[in-house]
C-alpha cells in the first residue's frame, strides 16, 4: 500500500505568485487575495462576531478544503486574536492532497506582510508535515491547526469533529472535479455542528444544488473582485435520504463532558504524565501532576538518549499512521528545547543487515515519501555517518536522539501545573463527583478529572488493574566519547543503536529482558549491548576503546518499558470493569450485536500508558488525544487510531472470546 503524498507542483509568475502545475489554476486572486479571502470566508461565516461571542475557555472549530498558501488560516488567525477573549480557542482543520515545501511555503507568504506575525509562527512549525493527520500547536498552544494529508475523500471521513464553520476552498471545480463531489459534501454534513455555517468562492449551479441536497441551506450572495456572485449557507439537518453515517459503537463513544472547575490530576511524571498535564494546561486546565519520586522522568523516560525511530509498517496499518501523526507532533514540539543538548536532529539509520531487512526496507521506502525516509546503499550510508558500515540502509532524515528528561521537564513547565514530588498515590476514591488521590488515610490531592500516567502502575487501581500490560527491563550503556568516535554523525541502528555524543557520553542499548525484575545494571547487559555494538559497526566499537572496554567497569541505566499486547498505547476514558461486563454480556453469543446500552463510564477518569519503546513518538500526541476526549474537541488522529488506543478494546476482546 504506497501512501506517498508528494509536495505541490508550483511555478511563479513574475510578479512571485504561486500557480498549481497539477490543477493549472492559482492559489489565490491575481488582484486582491487578502479581500478575497476576508470577505468569502471570514465575513459570509460571521466569524468576527463569533470570536466575539466565544464563552470562557470556548473553542470555534473551523473546516477547510485545500489548505493551500494558509492564507485563509492566516486571516482567520489574525481576526480570532484581534477579536476573541484571551482563554478562548481557535482549532483550524484542513485538508490538503499536495502540501507545499516550506521554502514553497514561505515564498508564497512573503506576498502578504500584513500577516508576517502570523506567517512567521507557522513556518516555524512547519515540519516534518507527512501523510495522515498533522496536529500544529501555535500560539502558545491558544490555536491548533491540524492538517490532513492526503485526498479529501479519503481524510475527511477519518475525522471525528463537529465543524462549526465550512470554507469550502480549493482550486476551482472545472480544475479539479474529483474534489467538487456529493460524497465530499455528504461528508461536510457528516461533521457539521447544528449550527454550522459554510462559504465558497465558486456560484456554480450544481454546486450550490448538490449542498442543499447534502443538508445546507445554500443562497447566492454578491461576489468580490471578478467573481459576480459565491455561496453562502448553514446546515439544516442531514436528509432524510442521507446514508447514514457510521454509528459509533457505545464502548468507543465520548463520555459525557466534565460541568465545571476545570482541574484535573495527573498521576506520574514520565512522558505520558508530562504531556498529559500539558495537554491540558494549554487548554485551561489546572492540573496538578502527581510523581511517586523526588524527581520527574525518573523512571523509563530517564534514558539519557531515546531515540526518535519510526518503526513503520508498508501496509499502512493502524500502529504506523499512529506513528506518522505522533513523530510529526514530536518533531514539532523538540524546536522549543536546545539543541544538541536536549536533542538532535542528527538523523537516524537503520540499517538492512541481512536479506529480510532489506526486503522489508525496500517495501518501506517505496510506502513513505522521501522526506520521511529513503533508502541509502552502504557507500551513501558510510559516508553520512562518518564510521565504517558494512550495509546500507534505511535513513530517517528528520530523526535523531533526544534527552527525555528534557522532553519531560519543559512540558511540566508550562503554567497552570503544579508539580508535587514525593506522591505515591496508592488508592483512588470517588466523593461527590471528586476523584481522591490517597495514600493510606491521607487524601493527596483531589479534582473531577483523573490521568493515570504511570506505566504499569496504573495496575494497582482497581478501574486499570485488569488492562494487560507487562513490564520489559531494558538497560542502557553510557561510553565515554573519543576524539576518534566523536566522528559519528546520526544515530545508528540494528538489533541495538548508537547515538552520536551528547555532553561527552555515547549511549548504546538497548537490551530486551522479559523474566528480570532487578533494575540494577549489570556486566552482562553491557556486554550485550557491546556485542550490539559490534554487529552495528566493528569500527564505531574500536573508536570506542574496542577490546579495552571493561563491563565491569562500565556506566549505564536500567529502566521497565511498559508495553501491551498489540504494541498500541492505552489511551483513553475508562470504565468500570464489572458494570462493562454485565451491560454487554450478549456479546459471548453474538460478537456483531450492538447493544445500545450506554458505557458505565467511570466519570472523569482517564488512562495513558503501554507506550513500550515508542514512548517519545506516542506520548506527546497521545497527551494531545486525552485532551480532545476530555474537552470534547476535534480528534488529532483518525476515529480509528482512537478505537485501536482505546482501554475498553480488552474488555470487549475478552467478552467476544467468552473469557
Amino acid at each position: 500500500m504506497t501512501i506517498e503524498t508528494p509536495n505541490a507542483q508550483i511555478d511563479w509568475d513574475d510578479q512571485g505568485r504561486p500557480h498549481s502545475r497539477a490543477f493549472d489554476d492559482v492559489y489565490f486572486s491575481d488582484q486582491s487575495g487578502l479581500e478575497e479571502t476576508r470577505y468569502v470566508f471570514i465575513e459570509q461565516n460571521a466569524l468576527k462576531e463569533r470570536f466575539s461571542a466565544l464563552p470562557a475557555h470556548g473553542e470555534l472549530v473551523i473546516g477547510e478544503t485545500g489548505f493551500g498558501t494558509g492564507l485563509n488560516f492566516l486571516c482567520a488567525w489574525q481576526l480570532f486574536e484581534q477579536t476573541a477573549r484571551p482563554d478562548a480557542r481557535l482549532h483550524f482543520i484542513s485538508v490538503e492532497k499536495y502540501p507545499l515545501t516550506r521554502d514553497d511555503l514561505q515564498r508564497a507568504l512573503a506576498l502578504w506582510p500584513e500577516l508576517t506575525r502570523y506567517s512567521e509562527q507557522l513556518l516555524a512549525v512547519y515540519f516534518a508535515i507527512h501523510p495522515g493527520f498533522q496536529s500544529l500547536c501555535l500560539d502558545n498552544g491558544r490555536v491548533t491547526l491540524t492538517l490532513l494529508i492526503g485526498d479529501v475523500l479519503e481524510q475527511l471521513p477519518q475525522l471525528d469533529a463537529r465543524i462549526d464553520a465550512w470554507f469550502l476552498d480549493g482550486f476551482a471545480p472545472a480544475k479539479n472535479p474529483d474534489m467538487w463531489s456529493p460524497e465530499l459534501f455528504a461528508q461536510l454534513a457528516r461533521l457539521a455542528a447544528p449550527d454550522s455555517t459554510i462559504s465558497t468562492f465558486t456560484s456554480t449551479g450544481w454546486v450550490r444544488r448538490a449542498l442543499n441536497d447534502a443538508g445546507f441551506k445554500m443562497r447566492r450572495t454578491p461576489g468580490i473582485g471578478h467573481k459576480w456572485e459565491i455561496l453562502r449557507g448553514a446546515f439544516i439537518g442531514l436528509p432524510e435520504q442521507a446514508t447514514p453515517s457510521p454509528t459509533i459503537k457505545p464502548w468507543y463513544a465520548r463520555p459525557p463532558q466534565i460541568e465545571g472547575e476545570r482541574k484535573a490530576l495527573v498521576i506520574g511524571g514520565g512522558l505520558a504524565g508530562c504531556a498529559s498535564a500539558n495537554s491540558l494546561a494549554k487548554r485551561g486546565w489546572q492540573v496538578s501532576l502527581l510523581e511517586r519520586h523526588e524527581k520527574l522522568a525518573k523512571e523509563a523516560s530517564g534514558n539519557p538518549q531515546g531515540v526518535l525511530y519510526l518503526k513503520l509498517s508498508a501496509h499502512g496499518t493502524t500502529l504506523s499512521q499512529l506513528i506518522v501523526s505522533g513523530f510529526g507532533y514530536t518533531r514539532r514540539l523538540l524546536e522549543q528545547l536546545q539543541r544538541g543538548r536536549d536533542w538532535d536532529d542528527c538523523g537516524v539509520l537503520q540499517l538492512g543487515f541481512n536479506a529480510k531487512e532489506s526486503e522489508r526496507q525496500a517495501q518501506l521506502a517505496g510506502a513513505f515519501p522521501p522526506a520521511l525516509v529513503h533508502l541509502l546503499d552502504q557507500p551513501q550510508a558510510q559516508a553520512l555517518a562518518g564510521i565504517e558500515l558494512a550495509h546500507g540502509g534505511l535513513f530517517y532524515p528528520e530523526g535523531g536522539w533526544v534527552h527525555p528528561p528534557a522532553l519531560c521537564h519543559y512540558q511540566a513547565q508550562r503554567p497552570g501545573i503544579q508539580v508535587l514530588t514525593h506522591h505515591d498515590v496508592v488508592q483512588l476514591r470517588n466523593v461527590d463527583g471528586q476523584w481522591q488521590a490517597c495514600q493510606g488515610d491521607e487524601v493527596l490531592a483531589s479534582a473531577p478529572v483523573v490521568i493515570l500516567a504511570g506505566a504499569a502502575e496504573v495496575k494497582r487501581f482497581a478501574a486499570s488493574s485488569g488492562l494487560p500490560l507487562k513490564r520489559i527491563r531494558g538497560q542502557i550503556t553510557q561510553l565515554v566519547e573519543t576524539q576518534d568516535s566523536a566522528a559519528l554523525n546520526t544515530v545508528v541502528c540494528a538489533e541495538g543503536y548508537v547515538a552520536p555524543g551528547r555532553l561527552g557520553e555515547h549511549t548504546l542499548g538497548a537490551s530486551f529482558d522479559f523474566n528480570n525484575e532487578d533494575l540494577t545494571t549489570t556486566p552482562a547487559g553491557h556486554q550485550g549491548n557491546l556485542d550490539l555494538l559490534q554487529e552495528i559497526s566493528p569500527d564505531m566499537a574500536q573508536r570506542l576503546g574496542g577490546e579495552h572496554l571493561d563491563p565491569e567497569h562500565l556506566s549505564g541505566w536500567a529502566a521497565f518499558r511498559c508495553t501491551s499486547p498489540d504494541y498500541l498505547p492505552i489511551v483513553g476514558p475508562l470504565a468500570d470493569p464489572e458494570a462493562f461486563t454485565e451491560a454487554y454480556a450478549v456479546l459471548r453469543k453474538d460478537a456483531r450485536q450492538v447493544p445500545g446500552t450506554e458505557c458505565p463510564w467511570l466519570h472523569g477518569l482517564y488512562v495513558n500508558s503501554g507506550h513500550g519503546s515508542r514512548g517519545l513518538i506516542t506520548a506527546p500526541i497521545s497527551g494531545e488525544l486525552l485532551a480532545a476526549w476530555i474537552d470534547g474537541a476535534p480528534l488529532p488522529v483518525p476515529r480509528s487510531i482512537a478505537e485501536a488506543c482505546h482501554p475498553n478494546r480488552f474488555a470487549l476482546r475478552a467478552l467476544i472470546k467468552g473469557l
